[in-house]
């Protein structure tokens, strides 16, 4: 293992591995157009993806691999040496994502093999912690293939801010300055499924180490508050989570895609992915909203 992280450091080393990525080919951008489609209030920020033969082809790899070994694929064990950007702790370092829609989007891998089904822990979020300690970003977490994940080792992600090049930040942010708190947990009324939201101490990210048992505390009261229990490592249902420096929010799931529009975490942000102008016609006829809703779970069980 390299020296880790230094201070300050981790927003430069992003941009310079960037570069290196895409110049010797290792790095795959994925061009899109995107459109504000307004709901509620929302202005959802819909890509429209031009190309992602290169990525489905990789897939197919994987799988065609994984069929011959008898063993699953795994992209981070070992990881690219051309996609490595730092040393984050003892347990995990950053990566850039290979297929990234959005620039400088970053994975935080563990080290040792760990399942994606796994409850988050407090080496996780201190790692995270750091990398929010110098990058101003969404953090986020596909609890499970039905919440998005299509990698089995253990993996948070990072995308900075802002989201989308106008407006809000994060499309969902004025959403959340209306949400209603008891007991330190929110709730958006316009949200047509079930979450749980709580906001955070922005002072955390000075010292991670510190903080990370509090933020898992709220971790485990949002997962309580949504019906997911934390009885042993393994996740009891499937589910997405996101985070900035200021707030943290959980939605379980029910399926991973309505009508082939495949839903992960960012989809909850306010971000959302289609392949065709035709899923772009359906989604502006169903509504954003609708499709979060169907791919989540009700308001009420």
């Amino acid at each position: 293992m390299s020296e880790q992280l230094k201070p300050g450091t981790l927003w430069h080393r992003v941009r310079q591995q960037t570069q290196l990525a895409l110049d010797c080919g290792a790095l795959h951008s994925i061009p899109t157009e995107y459109e504000l489609v307004e709901e509620e209030g929302i202005k959802f920020l819909v890509r429209i993806v031009a190309n992602l033969t290169r990525k489905d082809k990789a897939k197919q790899e994987q799988e065609r691999t994984s069929s011959v070994t008898g063993k699953d694929f795994n992209p981070f064990l070992p990881y690219e040496e051309d996609l490595f950007v730092a040393d984050i702790s003892p347990t995990h370092v950053c990566l850039l994502n290979k297929y990234n829609v959005v620039d400088h989007h970053l994975l935080l891998v563990t080290r040792e093999f760990a399942e994606q089904d796994d409850w988050l822990n407090e080496k996780d979020l201190e790692a995270l912690w750091a990398c929010l300690e110098q990058i101003d970003g969404l953090a986020f977490y596909n609890g499970g293939t039905i919440a998005g994940a299509s990698q089995k080792h253990k993996h948070l992600q990072i995308v900075p801010l802002p989201l989308v090049p106008q407006g809000e930040a994060i499309p969902i942010a004025s959403a959340l300055d209306s949400a209603q708190f008891t007991d330190g947990i929110g709730s958006v009324a316009s949200f047509p499924f079930r979450h749980a939201l709580a906001k955070l101490n922005p002072n955390w990210v000075e010292n991670p180490l510190q903080a990370a048992p509090q933020i898992l505390d709220c971790y485990h009261k949002l997962l309580s508050a949504v019906g997911l229990e934390v009885q042993g490592s393994k996740q009891t249902g499937a589910y997405n989570w996101l985070a900035t420096r200021e707030w943290m929010l959980v939605i379980p799931r029910s399926q991973a895609s309505f009508a082939s529009i495949g839903v992960n975490s960012l989809g909850f942000a306010g971000t959302l992915l289609v392949r065709n102008v035709e899923q772009m016609q359906f989604l502006k006829s169903k509504g954003a909203l609708e499709i979060l809703k169907q791919v989540a779970q009700p308001s009420k069980i």
